[in-house]
């Protein structure tokens, strides 16, 4: 019988083992990439367009929204 070794790195997000090939490691934590999305809306982020605030991420709009537009840190998206 097989045996398939998988890391010891376990997803940020979802707390299971992240496989090689699915590993996108980011601030120095590991997620899956179906894993790697916006706190807010929960679509799928890029490197190119993710910000992260205390370790929680968000895509740039919701970013923007949240923290630059409302010139605040209290995370609320109330005006």
């Amino acid at each position: 019988m097989a045996s398939y070794g998988g890391t010891t790195q376990k997803c940020k997000a979802c707390e299971k083992t992240v496989y090689l090939v699915d590993e996108l490691t980011v601030d120095n934590k590991v997620y899956h990439r179906a894993c790697f999305r916006c706190h807010h809306c929960k679509g799928t982020l890029k490197l190119s367009n993710y910000s992260s605030f205390e370790g929680v991420l968000y895509c740039q709009p919701h970013f923007d929204q949240l923290f630059k537009m409302t010139g605040s840190l209290d995370k609320s998206f109330e005006g």
